[in-house]
């Protein structure tokens, strides 16, 4: 141990400096090669998080439009089937009416005495 020490006061303090700045150069290019490695591996990650992200975005709103069109289709149907029972019932007035007038004159024109016909020839009696 003697003899180290005794080497290194033989050796002029720039030569020591230049050494220990060559160590810790060498040392922290190590570091940045790692920290570059890192960085590199996390921006491909980043990347497929954004594709991902992106994909589910399209999906989503590929999925709200179908929703939307099928609401729009219901909403559709639900006029187009009250438009045609509002159509049934206006064709069917006339018959209505003509059929109690009918039956009206049947049974002397006492409401109560039709209805009371009707009901039952509807129950077979």
């Amino acid at each position: 141990m003697n003899a180290s020490l005794a080497a290194l006061k033989a050796m002029p303090l720039w030569l020591l400096m230049a050494l220990a700045a060559a160590g810790f150069i060498w040392w922290q290019h190590g570091q940045i090669q790692k920290a570059r490695a890192e960085n590199a591996e996390l921006s491909q990650q980043v990347g497929q998080c954004q594709q991902a992200r992106d994909s589910l975005v399209a999906l989503v709103n590929e999925q709200g439009k179908a929703l939307g069109d099928l609401q729009l289709a219901a909403q559709q149907r639900q006029a187009a089937a009250e438009k045609a029972v509002a159509d049934a019932r206006a064709s069917a007035q006339p018959d209505y009416q003509a059929a109690n007038r009918i039956q009206q004159e049947r049974t002397g024109g006492d409401q109560c005495t039709a209805a009371t016909s009707i009901i039952d020839k509807e129950l077979g009696l």
